[in-house]
Parts: C-alpha cells; sequence; structure tokens
C-alpha cells in the first residue's frame, strides 16, 4: 500500500485488531491537536500502549498517515471512477472527473477537517500515497482521450502525452488540498468552464 507500512508485522488478526485501533486514535488524535504537532509519545499516552509497541505495527508516524491518507484517496478515486464508469461518452466521462475531484475532494479534504492538515503534508511532502494517486489519475485522464479518439469525438494530431500532462496540469488546482482551498469559492463554476474549455481543444475537426 505504501512504502513505509511493513506487511511482515502484520501477524494475524488481533494484530490487524491493534492496528486498526491505532490509525483510528491516530485519526482522532490528529483532528484534535494536528498531525505536526502529535508525536508518536502523545498517541501512545492517548491510546494507552508503550511507543515500542506502536512501532511493532508502524515505522514512524508517517507511516500511520500514510495508511489514513490512502484510505481517504482510495475513497476519493472510487468516487472519480464510478463518475466516469457512468457516462456514456469520452466528454462525458472528462467532465465527471473534474465534477468528482471537485466533489469528493471538497467532501474529504475540507468538511472532514480532521483530515486537512495530514492531507496538506501528504501532498507537500510527496508522500507515497499522494504519488499513486496522481498516477492513477493520470492513467484515467489517459483511457478517457484514447476512447474519445478511438470514438472520433477528440483529435488525435496532438502527442497523447502532452495532452494527458496538460490536462493533469489543468486539474492540478483541485487535486492538491492545498491549493483546492484557495479556490473553494468558485471552484464548482471554475472546474464546468475549464472541463468545457479542455472539451473544444480536444474535439475533432471531423464532428
Amino acid at each position: 500500500m505504501t512504502g513505509h507500512i511493513r506487511t511482515s508485522h502484520l501477524r494475524g488478526p488481533s494484530e490487524h485488531s491493534v492496528r486498526d485501533q491505532i490509525v483510528e486514535a491516530a485519526t482522532g488524535h490528529f483532528g484534535r491537536y494536528g498531525y505536526e504537532k502529535t508525536t508518536v509519545s502523545d498517541l501512545a499516552r492517548s491510546i494507552g500502549f508503550s511507543k515500542a509497541y506502536i512501532y511493532k505495527f508502524f515505522d514512524s508516524k508517517q507511516a500511520i498517515g500514510e495508511v489514513i491518507c490512502a484510505n481517504r484517496l482510495a475513497t476519493v478515486m472510487g468516487i472519480i471512477d464510478a463518475m466516469v464508469l457512468d457516462a456514456a461518452t469520452a466528454s462525458e466521462k472528462l467532465r465527471g472527473l473534474f465534477r468528482g475531484l471537485v466533489e469528493a475532494g471538497g467532501d474529504l479534504f475540507f468538511h472532514d477537517r480532521k483530515l486537512y492538515d495530514i492531507a496538506a503534508v501528504a501532498a507537500r511532502d510527496r508522500w507515497p500515497s499522494v504519488r499513486e494517486h496522481e498516477e492513477h489519475l493520470r492513467k484515467v485522464i489517459t483511457q478517457i482521450i484514447l476512447e474519445g479518439r478511438e470514438a472520433g469525438e477528440f483529435e488525435r494530431k496532438t502527442p497523447l502525452d502532452e495532452v494527458v500532462c496538460a490536462i493533469y496540469l489543468v486539474m492540478r488546482p483541485y487535486i492538491n488540498p492545498e491549493l483546492l482551498q484557495y479556490s473553494l469559492g468558485m471552484v464548482e463554476e471554475a472546474s464546468m468552464c475549464l472541463a468545457a474549455l479542455i472539451l473544444r481543444s480536444l474535439a475533432s475537426q471531423d464532428l
């Protein structure tokens, strides 16, 4: 799941339960005091475990944060994937991708305030879960463009990698929680306008 979590530490159902207990307690503690201000010692005291016992399951505080972040990003990606899957055409899939990013990102990173601090640190420090999330988004964009070209919706002259990179960069303010917070007042309208602009630039001249 991430580069920091050693699956060899998880030896049985009881240890899985303890691991989940640590993650649950950490989520609440980070939400109350902030990720960067919380130490593993703080978590150990709040749960009633020793610091050494927590290190049996997680290599570091970041490893705990990684699990929380990866779980939430998986939820975000599930919402986005569902919106893309339900769309009938590549153009609608691209609109769904924008809409999903805005809705899922806003709900999870800002309505659930306990996640914001972790999400901001993860984005800033390029945690593995963030890199995997971004790579998945690039793959979704690539698949949408290929489908659109195959169906004759999108032009085929521009190199695929350039198209994918450009679309990803346009979407980045809605992917990165630190950037998204500055756009919340106009995020829905902006995402719709940007999606429309991208689709016009992608449109096949044969249509």
